[in-house]
């Protein structure tokens, strides 16, 4: 099955944790990466007031995996928690590392766990971009157009830029 995750950082060496969750994500047994999108750097969505100058190095990458949605669900948690990630009541602050699963094939599941696809994914830029970097032509489950023509129609603010630091 293929899975698309975006990877997000905004504390820290940010580039570093994005490095640190590619690699243990290729690590895993279950998965083998296929793709990975350049790095950007973004401005953090839907955060508080006083977190909106901490700017996010966001990518995607894409993978192949023989593990069902749940367990990839379970897997990305557990590198999350590996790499510092603290999980609490509280949304959209500051983190070291965060995965979400955008897309686990044609997999679609609404629960308080997991949401698949991602359902805010085709509002997002900084999923969208790095995603029609290696991905142009993908119609997402439940979308009727491509990537590249959903990332079209966004506005291009909160901005997203190819960051300074790339992968090598």
């Amino acid at each position: 099955m293929r899975l698309i995750l975006s990877l997000g950082s905004n504390l820290g060496d940010r580039r570093a944790n994005l490095l640190a969750a590619h690699d243990a994500l290729a690590a895993h047994p279950g998965m083998r990466l296929v793709a990975r999108a350049p790095i950007y750097e973004t401005e953090p969505v839907g955060v508080p007031d006083r977190y909106r100058a901490i700017r996010y190095y966001n990518t995607i990458v894409v993978i192949e995996s023989v593990l069902d949605p749940d367990a990839c669900s379970v897997a990305v948690h557990a590198i999350e928690a590996h790499l510092g990630r603290r999980r609490g009541a509280r949304r959209n602050v500051p983190r070291l590392i965060d995965i979400d699963l955008i897309v686990c094939g044609e997999a679609r599941r609404d629960t308080a766990a997991l949401r698949l696809p991602h359902p805010e994914a085709v509002h997002r830029r900084f999923v969208l971009q790095p995603l029609a970097d290696v991905c142009p032509g993908l119609v997402l489950p439940g979308q009727s157009r491509a990537v590249r023509e959903l990332l079209a129609e966004l506005p291009p603010i909160p901005a997203v830029v190819l960051a300074g630091e790339q992968w090598e």
